[in-house]
């Protein structure tokens, strides 16, 4: 038997967000262990690894984790909705960190934290020979989990910003994510999350959230955009997406030798 954390260790990314510190993300949607393994050596502090929108399940997520053992980057995997057996599927083969979407109120927040916990603190399921146990060598892991085990619920509406104070009260939340075009669109600005009303509402609630005492997090594909979420206060930003680095990288090439 090995002590817990085992061999896994302590997630230093929840660690970095209950201090508050600056954290550069990245959004995965390849679906590639490969891919991942590049990623996640490459400098990042956490990988999104997307099962929302991406053609991920619970083996590929398994492959992933896999390849991107050893990285510097934690994996984040984004669930395809707030449902207790996904998450405790996710969790069994090792993830730790998991996004929630379309998280509206404290209630929806409340059941994403209790699927993630063993009773009495929560609901999640027990299994023994698991991988995040590693396969029952790790002593109390059921009793510890919680404490490496992070939560992120992600604000997609107005709705949800109206909530922040009230989904930041939740006890296990450890950060907010803002997603940007799902808000445009709910602001009736479909493919445009920089209208100004969009953005005056990101700022907002990004600023609520670090009020409230919370981690706050977002996304964009643009590095200049990037350092500005960082400058308004977001301490957790993906500052791309896999499928569009290698898209542009492959259109630059391209540009560099026109057909005649």
């Amino acid at each position: 038997m090995t002590e817990w954390p085992g061999s896994f260790g302590r997630n230093r990314f929840k660690q970095a967000l209950a201090k508050g510190e600056r954290q550069l993300g990245l959004w995965s949607g390849l679906a590639s262990p490969i891919a991942a393994e590049i990623l996640a050596a490459s400098g990042f502090d956490w990988i999104v690894i997307d099962g929302e929108h991406a053609p991920n399940d619970i083996p590929s997520l398994l492959a992933q984790l896999r390849a991107m053992r050893g990285g510097t980057a934690e994996p984040v995997f984004r669930v395809p909705w707030n449902d207790m057996v996904m998450i405790k599927r996710a969790l069994d083969v090792g993830a730790r960190t998991i996004l929630v979407p379309f998280v509206q109120n404290a209630e929806e927040a409340r059941k994403a934290v209790a699927a993630a916990r063993y009773p009495p603190l929560g609901i999640r399921g027990v299994a023994v020979a698991m991988r995040a146990a590693e396969y029952g060598r790790m002593a109390d892991y059921h009793r510890n989990a919680h404490l490496d085990t992070c939560i992120l619920v992600q604000l997609e509406t107005r709705a949800a910003l109206k909530e922040v104070e009230a989904i930041a009260a939740v006890d296990g939340v450890d950060g907010m994510f803002i997603g940007p075009s799902d808000l445009a669109a709910d602001f009736g600005h479909l493919g445009n999350p920089k209208h100004p009303g969009v953005q005056a509402a990101i700022a907002d609630g990004c600023k609520r959230i670090r009020a409230a005492g919370k981690s706050a997090g977002t996304l964009t594909s643009n590095l200049d955009d990037a350092e500005g979420c960082f400058e308004m206060g977001f301490n957790f930003t993906a500052a791309g997406v896999d499928a569009a680095i290698l898209a542009r990288a492959a259109e630059t090439i391209v540009s560099r030798f026109p057909k005649l």
